[in-house]
């Protein structure tokens, strides 16, 4: 199964850190987030990697190049002329990735997440991982109820959850959209509201390292640990 991995960003909550360092080559315990990531896939036997890239996109490729030092193929999708969200750059992918379904990461996320348990024959157009509420997102993101993930819309029979930026989608969840600036979430929503979205609950280390705090935190679990 191909790899996506969202790394175009520009982290404008982490500057001035990543006015000079562009967000996935941020470092815990010495090494960038995005080749923990990458090593993690590699571990996993998921090698055929796509990444896109904006803001400093050069110093992505140059750290990674093709992959071979990694173990791994990588592609990669430019969005320098403009940021796509994640919805557009998933979209604008499509053309690079071979595989049907395909995996979704963040690259700005430090995880244990094993992802030999990633599962290519999904039962909808999506499967998420979800994690708990962070402090910074009480509310959740999607209801899981046994397996079936529900939009904040409806009400939920289950418990609130926070995507973890780690997914597997099915090329048709992307059906008549086009590679311009949007969001994921809207797709998603809709099709949770239509039952097309499975998803399961992963209660091990996970953190978003969106802001200054939120990376001091990853740093100090990824030490401890």
């Amino acid at each position: 199964m191909d790899v996506f991995i969202l790394a175009a960003g520009r982290g404008e909550r982490l500057r001035p850190l990543t006015d000079t360092v562009p967000k996935p080559l941020i470092e815990i315990n010495g090494m960038p987030l995005i080749e923990h990531r990458i090593r993690a896939l590699a571990t996993a036997g998921l090698t055929n990697i796509v990444i896109n890239h904006a803001h400093l996109g050069d110093r992505i490729m140059n750290h990674l190049g093709g992959g071979e030092r990694l173990g791994v193929h990588i592609k990669y999708a430019d969005e320098s002329s403009g940021v796509l969200d994640t919805g557009g750059g998933i979209v604008n992918a499509l053309s690079l990735l071979e595989s049907d379904p395909f995996l979704v990461v963040n690259s700005d996320i430090w995880t244990d997440y094993p992802f030999d348990r990633v599962r290519a024959d999904i039962p909808r157009l999506a499967h998420l991982v979800l994690v708990d509420n962070p402090a910074h997102r009480r509310e959740g993101d999607f209801c899981l109820w046994h397996e079936q993930v529900l939009s904040m819309d409806q009400q939920c029979p289950g418990r609130a959850l926070t995507f973890a930026g780690i997914a597997v989608y099915r090329r048709t969840l992307f059906d008549g959209l086009r590679p311009r600036a949007f969001p994921l979430a809207p797709v998603l929503r809709v099709a949770a509201d239509q039952h097309q979205v499975s998803g399961e609950h992963y209660v091990g280390t996970w953190f978003d390292v969106g802001t200054p705090q939120r990376l001091r935190r990853a740093r100090s679990a990824a030490h401890s640990g």
